[in-house]
């Protein structure tokens, strides 16, 4: 189904580099499939994807048991990739970062401040207009 190309995401997407991030399970055989169409939707608002960035749960640290469970409440992802991402998002001069992953307000605000760019959600890109969060 194709989305309406107007509204915040696709004015914030315009042009803009991006970069992807997603935390998926050990267990999750389809996380390149997922993020094919993430980039996807990206491109259909007119961004352009520059990178990619992948956090495994379940395969070291916290095992089989906890393999759905965030690293972070605060930032979904674990202190030392999010400074990875950082990194690549300043050496990239990225835009927007997009998660494959929900997120909450307070996760998007501490993400951003960290990786220096607006971040959001790949839900946002696929909500109804007037159902996507504010974004500048």
């Amino acid at each position: 189904m194709r989305r309406d190309p107007t509204g915040p995401s696709a004015s914030v997407l315009a042009g803009a580099d991006v970069l992807l991030v997603g935390l998926f399970s050990a267990k999750d055989k389809e996380f390149g499939a997922k993020l094919d169409l993430l980039t996807a939707s990206v491109e259909a608002h007119g961004g352009r994807v520059v990178s990619r960035h992948v956090q495994r749960r379940g395969v070291s640290r916290g095992g089989a048991a906890r393999m759905a469970v965030p690293f972070s409440r605060r930032t979904l992802i674990s202190s030392g990739k999010a400074r990875e991402i950082a990194q690549a998002c300043r050496a990239a001069q990225v835009g927007v970062a997009v998660f494959a992953n929900p997120l909450t307000k307070h996760q998007r605000a501490v993400l951003g401040d960290i990786f220096g760019c607006l971040v959001i959600s790949g839900e946002d890109l696929l909500a109804p207009a007037d159902e996507r969060p504010d974004m500048p």
